[in-house]
């Protein structure tokens, strides 16, 4: 039998021992680290299982024998302090014990580790960007690549005085307008970085938790035994709206995988083409403003709000804004182009042109700002 398979093993004996049948069970299960659908995910789970239980056991043994020692062996029983001031024999056993437990969790650990580490053979590799807040995913061996964030409906519920009730939103705050999609059964390698501060990638099913820090491209991967639709989070402290940034996997069998890369490609060679036919074309304010607060709600309402107003001292408000009132060319720049070392982040990469002009008028004439003016794609290339 391997080491892998008897670690595997001593996890689940003991988990069934100490935790218990029945309802107990179930309960235990919603509080200990969750089950995976990878291979390496529940070699994970058996190690922390392994690991818990062994010192669950250690600490059990030691805080017993203090509470035997304090209460037989104290003063009002009569006993008195022994004479000796060391022994060989029992520092001997006393360290030689922890260092064959260290030794026994190592060895497992180790190995563990270095299968996390082992991203070679990779049957697909999507490079994962994270913004403030949603991710930008690009399958490096298909040509394709999209934008991923917080659904429109748990997006709308979590405003204030939205009127839409989070009870009502299936998977609330968990859901994306565009999941990533993998085929089971392949080996997928993450590469996880970052465009402004640091985020981190966590399916928590699929045994995958790595740090996207701008600058740097981490490595992880999975391999989905079962199909079905896998969600997570962003698992580090990325700003204001943190909670807001999902992450949803939707493992599929191959060849409806296949069909969906195809949809993919046609999708994007269809928004280029249209985004090339409107940039010669010029359109009047009331199409640029329907458009434009559709796209206002999906990328711009997260920070300063449905209604315009911001946040006060966290986001500006676009209403009555020096920015959107002023000199459109500099609206322009900051809507495309970004402010560094704020939360503004570049546009310019995550929309079209015509997207971009229909936005940037929607904020200049909506929420009382009423300027007047309008931008055509044209502008925008510019």
């Amino acid at each position: 039998m391997s080491t892998k398979t008897a670690t595997r093993l001593l996890g689940h004996a003991l988990a069934l021992i100490l935790a218990g049948p029945g309802t107990a069970r179930a309960g235990y299960d919603v509080l200990n680290m969750p089950r995976t659908v990878t291979e390496l995910g529940e070699e994970i789970y058996d190690l922390h299982m392994l690991v818990l239980w062994i010192v669950t056991i250690v600490g059990i043994g030691v805080f017993g024998v203090i509470i035997y020692s304090l209460i037989n062996h104290r003063k009002s029983k009569g006993a008195t302090p022994a004479s000796f001031h060391e022994s060989t024999t029992v520092e001997v056993v006393w360290t030689t014990i922890p260092f064959v437990i260290l030794v026994a969790i190592a060895v497992p650990a180790t190995r563990t580790l270095m299968a996390i580490e082992d991203t070679s053979d990779a049957d697909l590799t999507i490079k994962a960007t994270g913004y403030q807040w949603k991710w930008e995913y690009e399958y490096l061996d298909e040509g394709i690549s999209f934008f991923s964030k917080l659904d429109e409906a748990s997006e709308k519920a979590r405003q204030l005085r939205s009127g839409l009730d989070p009870a009502t939103v299936p998977n609330y705050l968990l859901n994306v307008d565009n999941p990533i999609v993998v085929p089971v059964n392949k080996k997928v390698r993450i590469l996880t970085t970052a465009a402004d501060v640091i985020h981190a990638w966590w399916v928590p099913e699929l045994g995958v938790k790595r740090d996207a820090i701008p600058g740097f491209i981490n490595e992880s991967w999975f391999k989905a035994e079962k199909t079905g639709v896998y969600r997570g989070q962003c698992a580090e402290l990325c700003g204001q709206d943190h909670g807001f940034m999902p992450i949803v996997v939707k493992v599929v069998a191959e060849n409806e995988y296949r069909d969906w890369v195809a949809a993919k490609k046609s999708e994007a060679a269809a928004a280029a083409a249209a985004a090339a036919a409107a940039a010669g074309q010029t359109f009047d304010l009331a199409t640029l403003m329907a458009d434009g607060e559709k796209v206002y709600n999906q990328a711009c309402a997260s920070c300063h709000q449905a209604n315009g107003q911001g946040l006060p001292g966290v986001f500006p408000p676009i209403a009555g804004s020096k920015i959107a009132t002023g000199d459109k060319a500099a609206h322009i720049d900051i809507v495309v182009n970004g402010k560094p070392g704020t939360a503004m982040q570049a546009f310019g990469p995550q929309l079209s042109a015509y997207e971009l002009a229909a936005v940037i008028t929607y904020e200049r004439n909506a929420f009382g700002n009423d300027t007047g003016d309008t931008v055509q794609p044209s502008e925008i290339q510019k």
